[in-house]
């Protein structure tokens, strides 16, 4: 029996002091983006390409279009994003920063509140820098952990390691293998760690050189590096990061191409970033 007042699970209801939030946290990040240069940018919640951005298509809510074509509910904006920015606006728009501030939906009725930015051509440090503006002034100062898709892709396409193992992190399995250098490099996590790369075969040290480079540009002290992490988009091709604060993951971000398009850009998740200041509201109070 399903009552009048219920909502379905994984679906969104803001009111009192987390509407209040989510107004403020939005309208912090419209105005900050704006002063950096972003334009602002509301995708069509009904998209024909979002399996193309995913591995496991289980996750997308499926309809079908008066032709009969198959349509999905927007799960991810990113892809859409540069699609519509690069093809459909075109020459109509001189601007390669894009911001925008909208829920993603996934099966059966999960909503996600996200306020994400798409730099068209954009540097990694360019946009992790934007990104730690962004939840600076929002009150968060989480760890960013910095890694680089491109290793899990060398251990698996040159040492024959299964990527069902690196997705799991299955530290283990990974530690058991008959490489001499392997555990050296799950043990990589933090910048002065980077220090000495001469244990490790070239291909696998010109990835962690890039790791180096850009935590060295990021001028951010609560960082941290990740090796071995397999972002789970699958548009991603070089460094991304993640953004920590009391175990919940606020912001993501990294390089990507879409349909040969080179960008980088961040998503900000918005319900962690309520709770997470709801707490911190809540223990002041206490």
């Amino acid at each position: 029996m399903i009552f009048e007042h219920e909502i379905p699970s994984g679906s969104k209801l803001y009111f009192g002091q987390s509407a209040r939030i989510k107004r403020d946290i939005e309208y912090i990040a419209s105005e900050a983006l704006d002063n950096l240069g972003f334009e602002e940018i509301v995708t069509p919640l009904f998209s024909y390409h979002q399996h193309e951005s995913f591995d496991d298509k289980k996750s997308l809510v499926r309809l079908n279009d008066e032709a009969n074509h198959e349509v999905t509910l927007r799960a991810d904006s990113t892809a859409d994003v540069v699609r519509i920015v690069t093809k459909r606006l075109g020459r109509s728009t001189e601007s390669n920063k894009w911001f925008y501030i909208q829920p993603t939906v996934t099966f059966p009725t999960s909503e996600q509140y996200q306020i994400g930015a798409e730099i068209i051509g954009g540097s990694f440090e360019q946009i992790a820098n934007t990104t730690i503006t962004l939840l600076s002034q929002i009150g968060a100062n989480p760890i960013m952990q910095i890694a680089n898709i491109r290793i899990p892709h060398i251990l698996n396409e040159n040492y024959g390691i299964s990527l069902d193992i690196l997705k799991s992190m299955d530290i283990e399995k990974i530690i058991c293998l008959d490489l001499d250098w392997i555990e050296e490099l799950v043990r990589l996590h933090k910048v002065e760690d980077l220090r000495d790369l001469t244990p490790f075969p070239t291909d696998i040290r010109e990835e962690l050189e890039k790791i180096k480079a850009s935590a060295e540009a990021i001028d951010y002290p609560n960082m941290v590096i990740s090796p071995l992490f397999y972002a789970k988009m699958r548009y991603y091709d070089s460094l991304t990061f993640r953004m920590f604060e009391n175990n919940s993951l606020l912001a993501m971000g990294g390089i990507y191409k879409v349909d040969g398009i080179s960008a980088t850009g961040f998503a900000l998740y918005t319900d962690e970033c309520i709770t997470n200041k709801m707490n911190k509201e809540d223990s002041v109070d206490e």
